[in-house]
């Protein structure tokens, strides 16, 4: 039985593999932006752990788990969650850049850095659910993009970094998958939402699992999704 922590489980991507984890008989702990989500997350996923940290404010995610407990061994951290707001250079605003880097760049840093002895511990497996924009940037997506791609870079340097205490490392590249977030992507480029034009959220947690399942002494570094007939 591993030990996952989670985040963006609330929809999307995120609830499809925490459901699957936890059909599993696998110990999850949840990331929450704020208490009443978290007694949302335990209502959905009944026996599964949460814990309390708001990615949108990363500088105080150490002090708000200094306030609770948690697992002494992690073998999966999943990094699901994310924000986008569209825009042109000359519109995206500081505040706007900064939020969608602290929730989808330096909120990852930070829990990845705060969890890394329970990771050495278990020689356990960091998972970034990243994006196509993480390796390719369109106009009108210059935040979400570069911070998807500074995602990959710490994606890159922490897999060298810890490779020698057995922490595997996976970035996860899907393409427009039918989500929450892609409903609100469409409503924002005043786009019709179809969402049987793109991935399953099935097909992307089965990918993400298929990279948890590999068995020691190999490692799946990078995986793309695209749409698909």
């Amino acid at each position: 039985m591993a030990t996952h922590v989670i985040t963006g489980a609330g929809s999307g991507i995120g609830a499809e593999v925490a459901q699957r984890l936890l059909e599993r008989g696998d110990t999850l702990y949840l990331v929450a932006r704020d208490a009443g989500r978290a007694a949302q997350l335990a209502e959905r996923f009944p026996g599964a752990h949460t814990l309390v940290g708001d990615l949108g404010e990363p500088a105080r995610l150490s002090w708000a788990f200094e306030h609770q407990t948690l697992p002494d061994e992690v073998d999966t951290l999943l990094h699901i969650a994310g924000v986008v707001e569209l825009g042109t250079v000359g519109d995206l605003t500081p505040k706007l850049w900064n939020a969608t880097l602290a929730a989808n760049l330096v909120a990852p840093a930070e829990l990845t850095r705060l969890l890394l002895p329970q990771l050495r511990r278990s020689r356990g497996h960091v998972v970034f659910v990243n994006s196509g924009a993480g390796l390719r940037a369109n106009p009108e997506w210059g935040a979400y993009a570069a911070s998807k791609h500074g995602l990959k870079a710490l994606a890159d340097a922490l897999r060298g970094e810890e490779a020698d205490n057995g922490v595997r490392v996976t970035s996860v590249y899907p393409g427009r998958t039918a989500t929450p977030m892609q409903e609100k992507v469409h409503r924002q480029e005043g786009k019709e939402y179809e969402p049987g034009k793109w991935i399953p959220v099935e097909a992307v947690a089965t990918t993400v699992l298929t990279a948890l399942d590999l068995p020691r002494g190999a490692e799946v570094t990078d995986l793309t999704v695209r749409p698909g007939g």
